[in-house]
């Protein structure tokens, strides 16, 4: 049985969405706790979060803008 594949999504004007079997990690090597049976995690990426490494949806009161595209073909 094979682990499920690790997702990263990145959503326009938020946050990128990360799902499957991941640990978050600090620059120390300390794990962050993750919330026990959510599918996903969502990881700021504006710079506002009161909850860093992970989003608290500030992008959308600071008016975050980003709507990065993977490159076609």
């Amino acid at each position: 049985m094979s682990e499920s594949p690790v997702i990263i999504r990145v959503r326009d004007n938020g946050p990128y969405v990360v799902e499957g079997p991941i640990q978050v990690v600090d620059a120390e090597g300390k794990a962050f706790p993750l919330p026990a049976g959510k599918p996903a995690i969502a990881l700021c990426r504006c710079g506002h979060s009161k909850n860093k490494p992970f989003c608290d949806g500030s992008h959308r009161t600071v008016a975050f803008q980003a709507s990065e595209r993977a490159p076609a073909g």
